[in-house]
């Protein structure tokens, strides 16, 4: 019956320390993936830099088709500026087209002279579509 009971008693000390174990794994994975999610926001997430960046380029390079505006989540102004550059061009031989582009190339250097506070105050949280 001793055997029994100390036999009892040692797995129930195992069983306490692996739990004890198990507990300090999870806290130490916990960290580590905070850690790893931190890194990623920072690398790749929300920061204002990168939208301002994808932004001003997109404006310069496709600014016609208004893709910069989708990006920044302004959907109404870039349905806009594709209409007007697909169709109103058919209709003004391509004048419609030559001044939206001309906006998007304006939109996309305003937008890279910025500094990523202001960028961020005024075109991601102020809402202002235009120029």
């Amino acid at each position: 019956m001793d055997d029994n009971k100390n036999l009892k008693d040692e797995l129930d000390d195992l069983l306490n320390d692996a739990k004890e174990g198990a507990k300090k794994l999870e806290d130490e994975a916990k960290q580590s993936a905070k850690e790893f999610t931190d890194s990623a926001k920072e690398t790749f997430g929300t920061t204002t830099e990168n939208k301002k960046i994808l932004a001003g380029v997109l404006a310069i390079l496709l600014g016609g088709l208004g893709i910069h505006k989708f990006i920044l989540g302004y959907t109404k102004e870039g349905i806009i500026m594709l209409i007007c550059t697909l169709v109103l061009s058919l209709i003004t031989c391509g004048v419609a087209s030559g001044l939206v582009w001309i906006i998007s190339i304006t939109e996309g250097i305003i937008y890279l002279t910025k500094t990523d506070t202001e960028f961020y105050n005024t075109y991601q949280l102020g809402y202002k579509p235009w120029f």
